[in-house]
């Protein structure tokens, strides 16, 4: 409701997914990013819930389709610690 907040980190803050991206294409906004970019293959981008739809925008400016997005398994916690890394 409005003028309430919560304690805690939110579930869909926590979820973290998969997307499988192609045909991003390298360009001065994404030579800024700590992985390259290749034009042909895929990319593979972990993400947090919260973060997907802005993360989606991104990567169809830059030209990218996404391929397929699943879920990161609860016991992959090393992978999820690196996206959320990443997403702050």
């Amino acid at each position: 409701m409005y003028g309430q907040t919560t304690i805690g980190v939110s579930e869909s803050s926590s979820r973290m997914f998969r997307m499988e991206v192609e045909g991003l294409r390298q360009n001065p906004q994404t030579n800024m990013r700590k992985y390259p970019i290749r034009q042909s293959g895929t990319t593979v981008i972990t993400v947090p819930y919260n973060r997907m739809s802005d993360e989606y925008k991104r990567i169809t400016r830059l030209g990218g389709k996404i391929v397929k997005i699943e879920p990161v398994e609860e016991g992959n916690t090393k992978t999820k610690a690196k996206a959320k890394a990443k997403a702050k």
